[in-house]
């Protein structure tokens, strides 16, 4: 999604070239993965982490280019859909050794000089999953980001709907004497997909591997979010444990009512089977969804394969990108030479730097271990199952309950001191990772797990202790921002974090 896209309207044609190209485009990713021309070096992480502005009242700061414009490093910090966010791009790096020490280093050090530039633009950097503060007002299209593929993106969405958006969830009390809040509200943009600010992980994987990580990934989403989560209040309601979940899911729907009813996929996916090779993936991406940005390009696929060359796809990866799956695959390409990779984005950004890099550390050791059991998980567990713990580990976190194939029905702090975090620890050694790093991660999720506090327990019980004291709604959580933010930049992972 990340390429340039003219902004103009499309013709029937065009939509026709394109559907075309797309096959074509499958035609030459197929003959690739039965040649085996792909390269895989080592196994290499990436991580992108979608940020917040906030002014000096908590409130959402829609400043994203002049922040850009001071921080001044287009190679690590881009734009994303609102003018109230930025991205953090982290460069690749292998993950064994001490990499995820130096990740913790290098994340740090950019923040610090995010923060520094927004600071000359009157505005804070805020690692979170949904801003609390945003009002209806900042989902206006007037704050979408200058960058013509998000305008165009917004404008394909609502002609395929033909409607205004819905936002519509029902939340959970938050705690004795609480009422369940409801939200319903409407949008005439997609920028309530702005406040689904996300950590997004990526793994290089073998052709040959590919299938097995996918599934795996799948398996481990439900607990991911449970233990993770980080986005429990929208538009001044307390909602899910993780409303990104929900929330991206509606705010990309481009089906009105009817097609719902008919069964029609939603471009927020998480998929409907168990995959055998990253094929299924792109060929199911070209079979259910139509372009939403039909653009084609010049270079025909199969010809650069006859040439000796790798194709850019840029067809397929396009459309890819406007399938917003919680795995979703990659093929990218370095130097004209490609790669797979799988993009794992079911985490809320934040709270925390060593938060941030336990949740990752956890989801590739858990991931690795998985893909090495003698009877795969995925043979034992429904496909439905993993879909069912996705939603049941958004809506109600470490309160949640999940399906877990030999222990049955089990809460999330459970399932991973059992069964879990002994695994991402021989997941972890299998990848090579260093002892000192693989003991201070999932040390964090340990604790996290034994304290049952995460993102979104801490900022519910804090809101509930400021409105016990008096505070309204938006106070409240203007107030526990604030506290977020000061325990954020002191460095220290969620579970130890005060309340009050």
């Amino acid at each position: 999604m990340g390429r340039h896209v003219d902004d103009r309207g499309f013709k029937p044609v065009d939509r026709q070239r394109y559907r075309s190209k797309m096959q074509r485009g499958l035609d030459a990713l197929a003959r690739m993965l039965a040649d085996g021309n792909f390269s895989f070096p080592h196994q290499q992480m990436g991580l992108e982490m979608e940020l917040c502005l906030v002014d000096q009242g908590m409130q959402p700061s829609m400043s994203n280019a002049e922040v850009l414009e001071k921080i001044d490093e287009p190679s690590l910090f881009t734009t994303e859909l609102g003018q109230q966010n930025i991205e953090l791009n982290v460069e690749p790096r292998v993950l064994a050794g001490d990499s995820a020490l130096k990740l913790e280093d290098r994340m740090r050090a950019a923040l610090r000089r995010a923060d520094a530039g927004a600071h000359d633009a009157g505005a804070k950097v805020v690692m979170i999953g949904t801003l609390p503060t945003l009002r209806s007002a900042h989902f206006d299209p007037g704050w979408l980001s200058r960058n013509p593929r998000y305008s165009l993106l917004n404008e394909q969405i609502f002609l395929a709907r033909g409607e205004e958006m819905l936002l519509d969830m029902e939340g959970v009390p938050l705690g004795e004497g609480y009422h369940i809040e409801r939200l319903r509200s409407y949008a005439d943009s997609i920028l309530p997909e702005s406040a689904c600010t996300s950590v997004q992980l990526h793994l290089q994987v073998a052709p040959e591997d590919f299938a097995a990580h996918w599934n795996a990934a799948q398996c481990l989403a439900g607990v991911q979010v449970a233990i993770g989560a980080n986005s429990p209040f929208l538009l001044g309601k307390a909602l899910w444990h993780e409303t990104r979940v929900p929330l991206f899911l509606q705010a990309t729907d481009t089906r009105p009512e009817e097609l719902k009813n008919q069964g029609v996929r939603p471009r927020v996916w998480f998929g409907e089977r168990w995959i055998t090779s990253i094929f299924d993936l792109f060929e199911e991406n070209v079979r259910y969804f139509p372009a939403l940005l039909p653009d084609p390009e010049d270079e025909d696929p199969v010809a650069a394969l006859d040439a000796g060359r790798a194709p850019m796809l840029a067809e397929l990866r396009l459309h890819n990108g406007t399938i917003w799956r919680w795995n979703r695959p990659v093929y990218d390409l370095v130097d004209g030479v490609p790669h797979l990779r799988i993009e794992n984005r079911v985490l809320p950004s934040g709270p925390s730097v060593v938060d941030i890099i336990a949740n990752a550390a956890f989801f590739y050791g858990a991931q690795r271990a998985l893909t090495e059991q003698d009877r795969p998980l995925w043979t034992q567990m429904s496909f439905a199952a993993a879909e069912d713990n996705l939603f049941a580990g958004a809506r109600s976190g470490f309160d949640s309950h999940l399906y877990w194939p030999g222990i049955g029905w089990v809460a999330p702090d459970e399932l991973v001191m059992r069964r879990l975090l002994p695994m991402a620890h021989d997941g972890l050694r299998a990848c090579g990772v260093s002892d000192e790093a693989r003991e201070r991660y999932l040390g964090v999720i340990e604790q996290r797990c034994l304290s049952r506090r995460n993102g979104a327990t801490w900022q519910r019980e804090t809101v509930a202790r400021l409105e016990e004291r008096g505070a309204d709604r938006q106070t409240a959580l203007a107030t526990m921002l604030e506290h977020y933010i000061a325990l954020a930049d002191a460095g220290e992972p969620v579970h130890t974090w005060p309340v009050g």
